[in-house]
């Protein structure tokens, strides 16, 4: 089924930069669809919900456009005995609700503006990533704001919190959910004194801590990660600059000379409570999971490679542009922190494939976990060119599967496991597809235990999704529908 829409258009023309064309150009409507082409079969023991968040902007921006700025849309692949639904809705933020009555943008973009102008007002798009907790799906956005809850079912926004008590904050984009406990981690960060903080919600959705963490100075994190009863906070090398920030002006800056911090705090810790571990200077975009090993702290996640001049020494300045246009250099490394010692020790997993937006089986969150499922990255912005299946153990990878790298564009994908799950890979991976190509959208189901042989199942979406940033997987004893 060809795609009507036309990706060789710019629905906003062309001054606002490439952001908005070609298989970034938004989507206009929303949608419930069933009885879609299918491809393959549908697994039956595949219950549950597919969520994928990214940015969806509705008016002509303001300025220069990031896909930062966009608004929030969910899209959606709701499994239930073999069938399947799809739909797609935006987040209801305030912003959102704010254009909706003037007809029109009303905020400013980071390429225009900083959090906190009067003057430049930029929108909590709720646009980064979506994770569900308690019964409800959670949009969050990467700059610390407003948490959106909605109906994992109908998209339908129910409600939204700033689980923050640092005026005007709120959560960053990754907070971690323990399946065992219903707990949630995150922080939050901002660009005045102590820099950042970090809080659980209970299983009932309540704030129950909340602590301030003192850094050096305004920083950009964008992950974290937890144990069973530890949370792992990041102090990286990349922070605004400081004659751009105090002009009201987005400018981001990474300074070589400066190492990676990742801070150890219990579960429910006080502030001086938190131990800080020493690395190699880089960024983090995005942990896969972390686990306790006697007295170590044990990470694996996706580190950014610095790029490096002809004489083997960071450059900064690319570096920063390469972290800010989001042209992604990252390799599979883990992390170890012993608790008892004080030592550390960092390694490359797998030096060979440039690997980023990790999934795995969310119900071992905070525990040992050997499998991970990421995609191929072309260091262009935002092109997935594939999938990839990795042993977290050994670095091995055990698996890929692409329709074509040159022209395909994949989302997030997300483990499912299976109704009767038996082992840790038992369930299957989902996503989206963009073939660029013949012009075709798909979502893709595959068989976890082995991607390599193609999808299991294809259903053909009859328009584009554009290209966008998170995803999930709710189960349906997650889900709680609203009435």
């Amino acid at each position: 089924m060809n795609s009507p829409f036309n990706h060789d258009k710019a629905p906003f023309g062309n001054s606002h930069g490439p952001m908005l064309t070609g298989v970034f150009a938004p989507v206009f409507t929303e949608e419930c669809l069933s009885n879609l082409p299918v491809k393959g079969k549908i697994p039956t023991d595949l219950n549950g919900v597919y969520l994928r968040n990214g940015p969806n902007p509705r008016f002509k921006p303001k300025g220069s456009y990031h896909p930062f700025d966009g608004d929030g849309m969910i899209h959606s692949a709701y499994f239930k005995n073999g069938k399947l639904t799809y739909r797609n809705k935006w987040v209801r933020t305030e912003g959102w609700l704010q254009n909706d009555k003037l007809g029109k943008e009303s905020h400013w973009g980071i390429m225009s503006s900083l959090k906190g102008r009067k003057d430049r007002p930029m929108a909590d798009a709720a646009n980064t990533d979506v994770i569900g907790h308690a019964g409800k799906a959670v949009a969050t956005w990467y700059l610390s704001g407003k948490s959106y809850f909605l109906d994992p079912i109908t998209l339908d926004t129910v409600g939204s919190k700033d689980y923050s008590r640092a005026p005007g904050q709120g959560m960053s984009a990754h907070p971690k959910v323990d399946e065992i406990t219903g707990e949630m981690m995150f922080f939050d960060y901002f660009d005045y004194s102590p820099f950042m903080a970090y809080g659980v919600i209970d299983k009932e959705g309540k704030l129950v801590h909340h602590v301030p963490i003192e850094l050096p100075g305004n920083r950009l994190p964008h992950d974290m990660g937890i144990t069973q009863n530890y949370s792992i906070l990041h102090d990286l090398p990349l922070y605004h600059d400081e004659e751009a920030l105090a002009a009201g002006r987005h400018k981001i800056r990474f300074n070589a000379s400066m190492n990676s911090r990742f801070g150890i705090i219990p579960r429910f810790g006080k502030s001086n409570e938190i131990k800080w571990f020493e690395f190699t200077p880089c960024f983090l975009y995005h942990v896969v999971n972390c686990w306790e090993e006697g007295d170590e702290i044990v990470m694996t996640a996706c580190r950014f490679m610095p790029t490096k001049d002809i004489n083997g020494e960071i450059n900064e300045v690319k570096t920063a542009k390469m972290i800010a246009h989001l042209g992604m250099d990252s390799r599979l490394w883990r992390y170890r922190m012993n608790l008892k010692t004080g030592d550390c020790h960092e390694e490359c997993l797998n030096s060979e494939y440039n690997c980023e937006f990790p999934s795995y089986d969310t119900q071992l969150t905070g525990r040992h976990s050997k499998y991970a499922y990421l995609v191929d990255h072309n260091p262009k912005a935002l092109h997935w060119t594939g999938l990839r299946k990795f042993n977290t153990d050994t670095g091995e990878s055990l698996g890929s599967w692409s329709d074509g790298p040159d022209f395909c564009w994949y989302s997030e994908p997300w483990f499912a496991p299976a109704d009767n799950q038996l082992l840790e890979d038992h369930g299957y991976l989902i996503c989206f597809m963009w073939n660029d190509k013949i012009q075709i959208q798909e979502l893709q189901i595959f068989d976890a235990q082995n991607i390599s042989l193609g999808p299991v199942a294809r259903v053909t979406m009859p328009h584009a999704i554009p290209v966008g940033f998170h995803a999930c997987w709710m189960k349906a004893s997650q889900i709680n529908i609203t009435k």
